[in-house]
């Protein structure tokens, strides 16, 4: 259990004393996908959605989201973000939508969950905005492609 930090001597979940820690700039990138119907990527793209913009709310809740992380994950610290940049790109050749998410700090802890959180948010906000025209969208692929900073330094996906 010694390496599960966020579980103690006893077994019991806690939140991880980061106090003694030096603050760094830290950089996280994650990265997710949206699929759906060919149609519901042309209406999305052309604007036609009776609930409006769907890219740029859903970049919008993914900031919102990234700043909200630790409301939503129990055992997150509360991050001052310096820095969160919702990137959503149609693949009509996928019949998706791509999203990343880059979030920095320059705190004692990572910013790996405020990246990820946001891309969900922001995922299931083009859901939101387009489900009249498609419940069998799915989300698939999310994930941390790159992280930097503190004591583990620099990570990437292979």
């Amino acid at each position: 259990m010694s390496e599960l930090t966020h579980i103690n001597e006893r077994g019991e979940a806690h939140m991880v004393d980061v106090g003694e820690k030096d603050r760094s700039h830290r950089v996280a990138v994650a990265e997710g996908r949206i699929r759906m119907a060919a149609a519901t990527l042309e209406a999305l793209v052309a604007g036609d959605l009776k609930k409006g913009d769907a890219l740029a709310t859903a970049r919008i809740a993914g900031i919102m989201a990234a700043k909200r992380t630790a409301d939503v994950v129990p055992l997150c610290h509360p991050l001052a973000l310096s820095h969160v940049e919702v990137t959503l790109t149609p693949e009509p050749e996928a019949g998706a939508v791509h999203c990343s998410v880059r979030a920095e700090t320059r705190e004692r802890t990572g910013v790996e969950m405020e990246a990820l959180n946001a891309v969900q948010a922001a995922l299931l906000t083009v859901y939101d905005m387009c489900k009249a025209l498609d419940r069998g969208m799915t989300i698939d692929g999310v994930g941390l492609v790159y992280k930097a900073g503190g004591r583990s330094g620099e990570w990437r996906r292979e």
